[in-house]
């Protein structure tokens, strides 16, 4: 595998993250012109497939909103994980999640004193993954 950096780390998957919503939306314009221009005898079904359509596009949204909120949990325990073995001592309650996110990247060595500088200088999590040293992969991100 190409080995992970801050430049490269984001994840995209063409077909999901840009085909899928322009073939949700075409079908969203598709049944709405449909249901327009239905006559009486064709108006239910026309109306249904706008209801479908609607569905498919929750359902799409919600497949990847579910998805990343159980990747953060799991993300949030097995970095307060490492933190704990790393210092004796659970994460401070003042970290955000997406600095925890953030520091996912950083090495065992680097990673509790990143913790507590993120916390101390209120650090985002570009500015968290931008000082990281030695880039930790994560391969596994939804």
């Amino acid at each position: 595998m190409k080995e992970q950096n801050f430049k490269n780390h984001s994840r995209y998957i063409i077909l999901w993250t840009f085909i899928t919503p322009l073939i949700l939306l075409a079908i969203l314009g598709g049944s709405i012109v449909n249901l327009i221009l239905a006559d009486t005898h064709t108006h239910y079904s026309a109306a249904l497939i706008l209801l479908i359509s609607v569905v498919l596009i929750i359902i799409y949204w919600y497949a990847r909103v579910f998805a990343l909120k159980a990747q953060d949990r799991a993300i949030r325990a097995e970095e307060n994980l490492r933190h704990f073995i790393l210092t004796g001592k659970p994460f401070d309650r003042n970290l955000r999640l997406s600095q925890i996110i953030a520091l996912r990247f950083a090495p065992d060595d680097e990673f509790p004193e990143l913790a507590k500088k993120a916390i101390e200088q209120k650090l985002s999590s570009k500015e968290i993954k931008t000082a990281i040293q030695k880039w930790k992969a994560d391969h596994h991100r939804v």
